[in-house]
């Protein structure tokens, strides 16, 4: 069992280690939707010579999102442990600038195409590079990497990508949060006004309150409106 292992951690970084990318996608990951890139991945067989395995697929680089400490108190972490919960307590009330951007990898391995030719890997490369070329696609990728395990060598690529992107989807999102949050503090004021008229609204006010997690915010002017209902008989 534990050689078993080691072999699988040595194919693993032996994968990462001898991936190297040719060409990255021009385009940047889209921040509010999925994108699909178009890869090929060129592996030279070591048991047969100028044998080269090359690998057309695509990769589907799933919607971004931001993961604060407020939103991270509110993820049901029941299978985590004590520990987990007080971290994720603690996080929330002392790290109110932290942001972590979240991504998501799938590979369609319905959409692989393989096929071995024999060549000289020089010139398949160039080869390929110069079909790439004609097609235009800005969110095409070139790898070298191994026959075996390939799909490690696709880690490289995810990393690019990310790293090129990650700062523009975060800003991106920010601004989309920070006009979300007016228009929901609009919606609460209007709420607020239509419940002071109709107490049976009460309850729905507080409910998006909190399902928005501004219950603090509006505690005081809440319950202030609770009392002034009370007061009137409604």
């Amino acid at each position: 069992m534990s050689s078993k292992k080691n072999n699988n951690e040595f194919d693993f970084w032996y994968a990462v280690n001898n991936t190297k990318l040719i060409t990255t996608p021009t385009s940047k990951l889209e921040t509010f939707g999925d994108t699909i890139v178009n890869y090929t991945l060129i592996c030279e067989q070591m048991d047969n010579i100028n044998k080269i395995c090359i690998r057309e697929g695509q990769m589907k680089a799933l919607k971004p999102a931001i993961i604060t400490p407020d939103i991270l108190g509110q993820i049901d972490l029941k299978d985590f442990g004590e520990d987990a919960k007080e971290y994720a307590d603690w996080l929330k009330n002392n790290a109110k600038e932290l942001s972590i951007m979240q991504y998501g990898f799938s590979i369609y391995k319905h959409e692989i195409k393989e096929y071995i030719i024999t060549d000289n890997i020089e010139n398949v490369i160039e080869r390929v590079k110069k079909e790439k070329e004609q097609k235009s696609d800005p969110l095409s990728a070139i790898l070298i990497g191994v026959d075996f395990p390939w799909e490690v060598c696709l880690l490289k690529l995810m990393v690019e990508l990310v790293q090129n992107s990650a700062q523009g989807n975060f800003n991106k999102l920010q601004q989309h949060s920070l006009k979300n949050n007016l228009n929901i503090h609009d919606k609460i004021d209007n709420e607020f006004v239509h419940a002071s008229r109709d107490a049976s609204r009460i309850n729905e006010l507080a409910s998006l309150i909190k399902q928005n997690g501004l219950w603090e915010q509006y505690e005081d002017r809440f319950f202030a409106l609770v009392k002034s209902s009370q007061n009137s008989g409604g």
